[in-house]
């Protein structure tokens, strides 16, 4: 059966061919800097690697040159070969708790979900509608980065505000990273030699973007992002938890605008603020006071989470680290775990692969 999963964002498509349920990768395909004159594909299948430089005007043009590198180096026809395509969706609302097979009216839930994701949904949207087009005989399925968290008990998902923001705004935490979240969960089952649903793991996926998660007998009970991908961690440029007045402070003192306030949140805090820079290998390379500052917050932001999931789980299996820093930062996790307070708890490292989670899942509803 053969799998195709895609991951749009506003400028790039992310494609990887699988043959499942054996989870083979048969391609991959990287299409970048779209809409934009320098625009790149590159295809990895085998020991190749092939780099394509085109003009990629939108997404329609990326996925048509995706099927070409594909025809042409014989991999497949075109979509329509296909058993199904899974799409990455960052935002599900409250809507969508599970995987979901794609029909209009996800589409048009997906479409009312934009205010909640600006940045992410109009882009996962745009790579559905385009592979439909392509392919309308082909089973399309959405898998929600939201959904993994949606089982959250009420104390852990609202905000102390006042109960109408919920019922008529639907503002509340819903959490991200699901799929890596949910991946690395069941990575550590087999590693553990126990059930899915007997484990109680505190999970951090480290990457520019970061959330920690609190997972009881298999269910996400508590996570660190919250109504958007800003709350928790301090990460590359994301400021993470702060004192909601120092936006006010902002805006009246400063004089600055919301759409000023809200980039300097999203992409000139977190570590770049700190110390103008935000790639973890590159701080910890470079010896002055402000690059370990920086470091310093990270670490001490991700030991309070895990102190607070323990709190919380009373009993932790395992804590994983995952994502680009978790995976290779034996820096960062030697920081995490110094001073002995997770003492007697197993350490994992488990690389994440969101798009085999994603073909998992596609898989799955095929099945039923």
């Amino acid at each position: 059966m053969k799998i195709a999963v895609i991951n749009s964002g506003s400028s790039s498509i992310k494609f990887q061919l699988f043959h499942m349920p054996q989870g083979e990768v048969l391609a991959q395909v990287l299409v970048e800097k779209i809409g934009e004159s320098s625009s790149q594909t590159i295809l990895k299948f085998g020991e190749h690697k092939i780099i394509g430089n085109y003009v990629i005007k939108n997404h329609h043009d990326g996925l048509e040159n995706i099927i070409s590198m594909l025809k042409e180096h014989q991999i497949f026809e075109d979509f329509t070969a296909l058993d199904a395509i899974g799409h990455r969706v960052v935002h599900g609302g409250e809507e969508f708790k599970n995987s979901t097979l794609i029909d209009e009216r996800v589409i048009k839930t997906i479409q009312e979900l934009i205010p909640l994701a600006p940045l992410h949904n109009p882009a996962n949207l745009e790579g559905i509608l385009v592979a439909i087009k392509k392919a309308p005989f082909v089973k399309q399925i959405a898998i929600f980065d939201t959904a993994f968290h949606s089982h959250m008990p009420q104390e852990a998902y609202l905000y102390a505000l006042p109960y109408e923001m919920y019922e008529k705004h639907k503002i509340r935490r819903y959490g991200f990273h699901g799929t890596s979240h949910a991946f690395v969960l069941k990575e550590a089952a087999i590693i553990l030699q126990k059930n899915v649903g007997e484990l109680n793991l505190i999970t951090l996926h480290l990457g520019n973007g970061a959330s920690a998660c609190a997972i009881e007998n298999g269910i996400s009970i508590d996570t660190s992002m919250g109504f958007t991908p800003l709350e928790g961690l301090i990460m590359g440029s994301r400021s993470g938890d702060i004192d909601p007045a120092i936006i006010f402070y902002m805006q009246r003192a400063l004089g600055l605008s919301v759409d000023e306030v809200d980039s300097m949140l999203n992409k000139k805090s977190g570590l770049l603020g700190i110390c103008a820079k935000n790639d973890v290998r590159t701080i910890i390379e470079v010896d002055d006071e402000k690059s370990k500052l920086a470091l310093d917050m990270m670490v001490r932001r991700i030991k309070k989470y895990i102190g607070a999931y323990m709190a919380l789980l009373g009993r932790v299996d395992a804590i994983v680290f995952t994502g680009g820093i978790g995976e290779n930062s034996s820096y960062i996790r030697d920081a995490v775990l110094e001073n002995g307070f997770t003492h007697g708890i197993k350490i994992l490292v488990i690389k994440t692969n969101e798009e085999l989670e994603i073909a998992n899942e596609c898989f799955s509803i095929l099945k039923k």
